[in-house]
């Protein structure tokens, strides 16, 4: 399978929903994509709105510099409008919804 075809796992805690996430496509994406709304505004890695707790797991940003000072890089937090996964995760997203 190439890394262009790849789909991962990803489990919303604390709700235990799941959605797959492509390679490549931002983790705000493909939970729209599976009906589940995850806080957003700017969609660019500026507004930190949507910033999460990644519990497992590892991504890699679509940006070089996404709006995260490095103690939150380091404590765990991302950005899911510009991440998308490299592994199976588990993030902790307390105010998504369900579409």
């Amino acid at each position: 399978m190439s890394e262009a075809t790849k789909n991962f796992q990803v489990v919303i805690r604390p709700q235990g929903w799941a959605f797959s996430a492509a390679a490549g496509q931002t983790l705000l994406d493909a939970a729209r994509t599976a009906g589940i709304i995850m806080p957003s505004s700017c969609r660019n890695g500026t507004c930190r709105s949507c910033m999460c707790f990644l519990l497992k797991g590892d991504v890699q940003y679509q940006i070089e510099w996404p709006g995260l000072s490095r103690e939150e890089k380091a404590e765990g937090y991302i950005l899911p409008c510009v991440a998308s996964a490299e592994s199976d995760l588990e993030l902790d997203v307390s105010r998504a919804t369900r579409a």
